[in-house]
């Protein structure tokens, strides 16, 4: 099989448990760390599937590499190849897909709750589910693009996740692991005060409050996304 691309935006905000779950399904990958400056493959031919991972920056800013990511997601549309994206992925895959991106009414971050929506793509990804704990850090959120449905939400944020056919974009952060959430509440220790009044946003100690099995249980709903995900990988041509 040809590898996944992996697109990094930041140092700390890797594959995380994503990388876990293809190694574990022997489905190979290749990291590209968009951060260190690597360039954008020319195409996506070389690639099964598209991964688009978190990042601080707004899919409106004028970087060089954002018009290029969304013409390489818009090719992978276009040749059934899936995309799956977290966070500041979802985001891209929105723009790319015609979904407006604009500011949250209130930050998220931390653990919180979604609900599963009601409807049959939902229920095609999430089965049984019906509500679950996530991790989220974002400002920002995007819209549903025409054609999708939405698979989650909260009280925080209405779009938290869509499907279009085999694409899957994701407000929120199901590939975290224990060292991730740690990581991400030390270094990010400013953002956490600065917006404490937010309904939404824990603080270091809550988020790390019995990490090991929240994160064990966002494992489990990883896998569930992740394993429909995979069903739609491109096989060597």
């Amino acid at each position: 099989m040809k590898p996944i691309a992996i697109f990094r935006f930041s140092p700390i905000e890797g594959p995380g448990y994503f990388a876990t779950f293809l190694d574990n399904n022997h489905i190979p990958w290749q990291l590209i760390s968009i951060d260190q400056g690597e360039g954008l493959p020319g195409n996506i031919y070389p690639f099964s599937g598209l991964v688009l991972m978190g990042g601080p920056m707004s899919v409106n800013d004028n970087l060089p590499w954002i018009g290029l990511l969304l013409d390489l997601i818009k090719q992978a549309v276009a040749h059934d190849v899936p995309v799956l994206g977290h966070c500041l992925g979802g985001q891209l895959m929105s723009k790319a897909f015609g979904g407006i991106i604009e500011a949250n009414p209130i930050k998220e971050l931390g653990w919180g709750k979604v609900r599963v929506a009601d409807n049959p793509v939902a229920r095609e990804w999430l089965e049984e589910l019906k509500e679950f704990e996530l991790f989220h850090w974002h400002g920002d959120t995007f819209s549903l693009p025409a054609g999708s449905s939405l698979l989650l939400s909260n009280d925080y944020c209405q779009n938290q996740a869509f499907a279009l056919g085999i694409h899957l974009g994701m407000q929120c952060h199901v590939e975290m692991t224990e060292d991730m959430v740690l990581n991400w509440s030390r270094v990010n220790a400013t953002e956490i005060i600065q917006n404490q009044a937010s309904p939404a946003v824990q603080s270091a100690d809550a988020m790390q409050m019995n990490l090991k099995s929240r994160v064990s249980k966002l494992n489990t709903i990883a896998d569930q996304l992740y394993r429909k995900w995979i069903k739609a990988l491109k096989t060597e041509e």
